[in-house]
C-alpha cells in the first residue's frame, strides 16, 4: 500500500458500506465527544479564579486544573490509539465516552482542590481512550475524495468549540443554575454524554481489531515520565524559586522523551510491537505536523488562560463578561474557516493564518501599550478578532495535510500521537504562559493595576515566539494533502 493512500473501508470489514447520511451522523457523534474534551480542557481557564475562591488553593491550582487534565490526556493518548487498534475503535470510543461522563460527575461533586485535580486527571485518562479513535473512525466511513471535506468540517468545529469554551464557562458560572455555580461546567457533560453514548451504540460502525497486538507498557511509562517531568517543572518551578533540581528534572524529562523515541525504533528493529509505529517518525510531514500542532495549540490554550486571567484578576470582570470579551475571537475564527475554503486547504493557507495570528497578537500588545490603566477590555476586540481569523486559517487544513500520508495500519498510532502532541501543546501553553504571567505579576506586584498589563504584555511576546516556531515547522509539510487517486 502506498504511503499516500487513504483507504476507505479497511476498518469496516464486517458490514456493508456506510451511507452518506450515516457517515455524517457518525461525524456528529464524534464531534460531541471531541467538543466535550475541548470544552473541559478550556472551561477551567475562565472558571479557575472562581473555583480557587470557593475551594482555596494557590495560583498553581489554576494552572494544574488545566495542566493536570492535559498531561493525563497526552500520556493516555499514546496507549489509547493502540488500544483502539487492538479492541476496535468503536468499543474504545464508547468506553472512553462513558468514563469521561462519569468523571465529569465526580468533578462536579468535588469538595477539595485535591479531589478536583484527581478527578480531572482521571477525566483526562478516560478521555484519552475516546479522542484518538475519532480521526480513524472518520477516515473509515468516507471515500478518499471526501475525507478532506470531513476533516475540513471537524477541525474548524473543534477549534471553534475551544474558543467558545470560555464563553460557555462564564455563562454557567454566573447563571448559578440550581445553586451549583462553577460545578455546572462539569455537570453539563452528563446529559450530553449520555445522549452521545446512546447514539454511538446504534450508529457507530464496527471496526477491525488486531487482537494479537501487544501494548508497549515500558514505552508508555517512559513517555508519561518525560511529559510529567517537563510539565511539573514548568508549573512548579516558579513557586519553588527554580531550585537546581527543578532544572535537572526538566532536562531529565526531555532526555526521557528522546529515549522514548529511540526505544520505539529499538523495539521495531527486534520485531516487537511499539507504542508509536516507528515508521511515522520517518515521515517528514507527520513529524513536522507534530511540532506545528504542539506549538500552535499551546498558543490557543495558553492565550485563553492568559486573557481570562487578565480580564478577571486584572480588570475585575465577572466570569461571564470575561468569556463574552473573547467572542470577537470566535467570530473571527468563523471567518477564518470560510476564508480557508476560498484560499484552498493548503500549506500556504496555514502560513497566512500564522501571519494573521501574529498580527493579532501584535495588535493586542499595541492596544495594551497605548491605553492608560485600567485597560478597557472591549478595545481588545479587534485584535482578538484578527487572532481568531488567523487561527481558523491555520487549523482548517492542518489535520488533513498532516495525516494524508498515513497508512491505515498506522492510523490508530498516528491519531493518538498527533492528538497527544496537541494535548502536550495545550499543557505547555497553560504552563509556560501562565508561569510567565504570574512570574512578572509577582515581580511587579507593588505597581498595582499596571502589573497586570506588564505581565500580559510579556506573555504575549512569548506567544508570538511560539507562533513563529509553528510557522517554521510548517515548512516540513507538503503543499497540500495528497490522495492515492492523485499519485
Amino acid at each position: 500500500m502506498s504511503t499516500t493512500e487513504t483507504p476507505r473501508a479497511a476498518a469496516l470489514p464486517e458490514g456493508p458500506p456506510v451511507s452518506a447520511r450515516r457517515a455524517w451522523a457518525v461525524v456528529g457523534i464524534i464531534l460531541v465527544g471531541e467538543i466535550m474534551d475541548l470544552l473541559d480542557a478550556l472551561v477551567t481557564t475562565v472558571a479557575g479564579p472562581t473555583i480557587m475562591r470557593d475551594m482555596g488553593g494557590s495560583q498553581e491550582f489554576i494552572q494544574w486544573l488545566a495542566a493536570g487534565y492535559t498531561i493525563a490526556m497526552a500520556v493516555g493518548l499514546l496507549i489509547g490509539g493502540r488500544l483502539g487498534d487492538k479492541y476496535g475503535r468503536k468499543n474504545l470510543f464508547l468506553i472512553g465516552l462513558t468514563g469521561f461522563t462519569l468523571t465529569s460527575l465526580v468533578s462536579a461533586l468535588a469538595t477539595s482542590p485535591e479531589t478536583l485535580i484527581t478527578a480531572r486527571v482521571l477525566q483526562g485518562l478516560l478521555g484519552a481512550l475516546m479522542v484518538p479513535q475519532a480521526l480513524g473512525i472518520i477516515r473509515s466511513v468516507f471515500p478518499p475524495d471526501k475525507v478532506g471535506l470531513a476533516f475540513g468540517v471537524t477541525g474548524p468545529v473543534m477549534a471553534l468549540s475551544g474558543v467558545a469554551g470560555p464563553i460557555l464557562a462564564g455563562w454557567l458560572v454566573d447563571a448559578d443554575y440550581f445553586g451549583w455555580g462553577w460545578r455546572m461546567i462539569f455537570a453539563v457533560n452528563i446529559p450530553v454524554g449520555v445522549s452521545a453514548l446512546v447514539a454511538g451504540l446504534v450508529l457507530l460502525p464496527r471496526s477491525q481489531r488486531q487482537r494479537d497486538l501487544k501494548i508497549d507498557l515500558v514505552g508508555a511509562v517512559m513517555a508519561a515520565a518525560g511529559m510529567g517531568a517537563v510539565i511539573f517543572s514548568l508549573v512548579r518551578g516558579r513557586e519553588l524559586g527554580w531550585p537546581w533540581w527543578v532544572g535537572a528534572l526538566l532536562l531529565a524529562g526531555v532526555v526521557a522523551l528522546a529515549g522514548f523515541v529511540r526505544y520505539q525504533f529499538h523495539r521495531a528493529g527486534r520485531g516487537l510491537p511499539a507504542l508509536v509505529v516507528p515508521t511515522l517518525f520517518r515521515k517528514k510531514a507527520f513529524v513536522s505536523g507534530l511540532f506545528v500542532g504542539m506549538l500552535f495549540f499551546s498558543v490557543m490554550m495558553g492565550g485563553a488562560l492568559l486573557f481570562s486571567l487578565f480580564f478577571q484578576l486584572g480588570l475585575g470582570m465577572s466570569p461571564l463578561m470575561a468569556g463574552l470579551a473573547t467572542i470577537a475571537q470566535a467570530v473571527g475564527m468563523l471567518f477564518g474557516f470560510a476564508f480557508s475554503q476560498a484560499l484552498g486547504m493548503a500549506r500556504r493557507t496555514m502560513y497566512i493564518g500564522f501571519a494573521v495570528s501574529a498580527a493579532g497578537l501584535l495588535g493586542a500588545l499595541g492596544t495594551i501599550a497605548v491605553q492608560s490603566d485600567p485597560v478597557n477590555a472591549w478595545w481588545l476586540s479587534p485584535a482578538l478578532a484578527v487572532i481568531g481569523i488567523g487561527s481558523g486559517l491555520a487549523i482548517a487544513p492542518f489535520f488533513d495535510i498532516t495525516l494524508s500520508g498515513v497508512d491505515e495500519a498506522e492510523t490508530g498510532s498516528a491519531s493518538g500521537t498527533l492528538t497527544s502532541a496537541q494535548q502536550v501543546g495545550n499543557a505547555l501553553g497553560a504552563s509556560v504562559l501562565g508561569t510567565v504571567f504570574f512570574s512578572v505579576l509577582n515581580a511587579h506586584r507593588e505597581d498595582g493595576a499596571p502589573a497586570f498589563t506588564t505581565a500580559t504584555s510579556t506573555a504575549l511576546l512569548v506567544a508570538l515566539a511560539l507562533v513563529a516556531g509553528a510557522a517554521l515547522c510548517t515548512r516540513g509539510l507538503p503543499e497540500r494533502a495528497v490522495r492515492h487517486t492523485e499519485v
